[in-house]
């Protein structure tokens, strides 16, 4: 079907195929990044029912490496802040990239149907008794 396309609506539908691909790799990051978010929250609320006198040891590649309260409490804190403010960033590259996909996905018709004006999904015909 391509191949009958003229040149401009071609381009048009190679534009269309990036932005979902765009789209599907930016809401890939965002449900990873969700996803750390969670665990991060999750360690932090149960950080904050320990007591500050627990010995703790963190992760560090592939070792366990001691660590007092007050810095785990703290470096878990500043991963959520980051993660939140990265989450609210691919939220806002999700929806530009949508609008624009949506913005192209209605010049293409336009360009293939001539724009004619007819109802959302009614199409022609729609509505006769």
């Amino acid at each position: 079907m391509q191949g009958n396309l003229p040149p401009e609506a071609q381009e048009k539908l190679e534009e269309l195929q990036d932005l979902q691909e765009t789209a599907q790799n930016v809401a890939t990051q965002k449900q990873q990044a969700e996803t750390q978010l969670a665990e991060a929250e999750s360690a932090l609320e149960a950080l904050e029912d320990i007591d500050e006198d627990t010995g703790m040891y963190r992760q560090v590649g592939e070792l366990l490496v001691e660590s007092d309260y007050d810095d785990a409490y703290d470096d878990l804190d500043e991963k959520v802040d980051n993660l939140s403010v990265r989450v609210e960033t691919l939220e806002k590259q999700e929806e530009r990239v949508q609008e624009q996909f949506e913005d192209l996905q209605q010049e293409l018709q336009q360009m293939l149907g001539g724009g004619g004006g007819g109802g959302p999904m009614g199409g022609p015909g729609a509505g006769g008794d």
